[in-house]
């Protein structure tokens, strides 16, 4: 190899590196500027379903110009780098399946009233009292809070059954305002089977627990009163919520209630939780934007778990309605 050779190698080398980081570099700032406008996209979620999935759609941006590749003999790039489609979509995100153990939503008593009413053919009233949790705030529409999507869960429960799920979820509620609508909203109704939501209005805004606890337990006296089932339903687990200090006594307390007054209750807390310690599902999955209220997903999600433990209690054999110390 002659000096001129040895000398001009390393120089060319040295063109063909430089060209190619040219290349890739232009191809990572296009790419990173890509993925910029597909993460800053808002999630949008779809028509209410017990499982809802989350679309994501690139929004309309400039589009950044494409960067051709600097070949090293002049000529033009083999696969030069093409701009992105505007509005191009992103790929759904496929939901959860919707599930959570036994231990925290099998009901501890059997709805005997619901389960007298299935065996005549009686029509089902379910009354369902609460706070905005209940009336569905972070859904869609009203067809996707929990009431409605527990009415269709329980026909398809009980197929061939007249069961009639009203909602009397009223926003901003607590204890003694939603006893206040009993006559009308509740006992008016003639239920079969009442479920009241309560307690999460009560933490928010640092209320008494041993106020509440007397509320509580005259309340849970009121409903049994109206020859009905009874249920509790707690509060929700997200972080609006965590972020309380008397979370824990609130819980303590309503399960503590439920059992002295030998009521069910649906632990929506202990489902939740689980949903997002053991299966590490997103609380962005599950609640709004609120960080307060369950999405279309949750309210989906709890309604269908609430209506296998409602047919599970209202099915199971007497003798064996006693559920397992926990």
């Amino acid at each position: 190899m002659s000096p001129n050779r040895q000398t001009n190698f390393p120089c060319w080398m040295r063109a063909a590196a430089a060209a190619a980081f040219v290349a890739v570099h232009s191809a990572a700032l296009h790419t990173a500027a890509i993925a910029q406008v597909q993460v800053q996209t808002p999630a949008q979620f779809v028509a209410p379903q017990i499982v809802t999935e989350l679309t994501q759609t690139a929004a309309p941006a400039a589009t950044p110009a494409a960067v051709p590749a600097v070949a090293a003999n002049g000529a033009p790039p083999a696969n030069p780098i093409k701009p992105a489609v505007a509005g191009a979509p992103v790929a759904t995100v496929p939901p959860p399946a919707c599930r959570a153990p036994v231990s925290v939503t099998r009901l501890d008593r059997p709805l005997l009233h619901v389960m007298r009413r299935l065996a005549t053919g009686a029509p089902i009233t379910v009354v369902a009292i609460g706070s905005s949790s209940t009336a569905g705030a972070g859904a869609s529409s009203i067809d996707a809070n929990y009431p409605s999507q527990l009415a269709i869960d329980l026909r398809e429960q009980f197929p061939g059954h007249d069961i009639t799920v009203l909602n009397r979820g009223i926003n901003g509620e607590e204890t003694d305002n939603m006893m206040a609508r009993f006559a009308a909203d509740v006992i008016a109704a003639q239920p079969t089977l009442v479920i009241w939501q309560v307690g999460t209005n009560s933490v928010l805004r640092d209320r008494s627990l041993d106020k509440h606890a007397q509320l509580l337990r005259d309340g849970i006296e009121q409903l049994k009163a109206i020859n009905a089932d009874v249920m509790l339903m707690d509060m929700q687990y997200t972080p609006a919520v965590l972020a309380k200090s008397e979370v824990d006594g609130m819980e303590d307390q309503i399960e503590l209630a439920a059992k002295a007054e030998n009521v069910d209750l649906f632990e929506r807390f202990a489902v939740m939780r689980n949903w997002s310690e053991m299966q590490h599902i997103s609380f962005d999955t599950f609640t709004a934007p609120d960080h307060l209220h369950m999405n279309d997903w949750g309210y989906g999600c709890v309604a269908k778990l609430l209506a296998g433990a409602i047919a599970e209690a209202a099915t199971r054999p007497v003798t064996s309605a006693a559920a397992p110390a926990r």
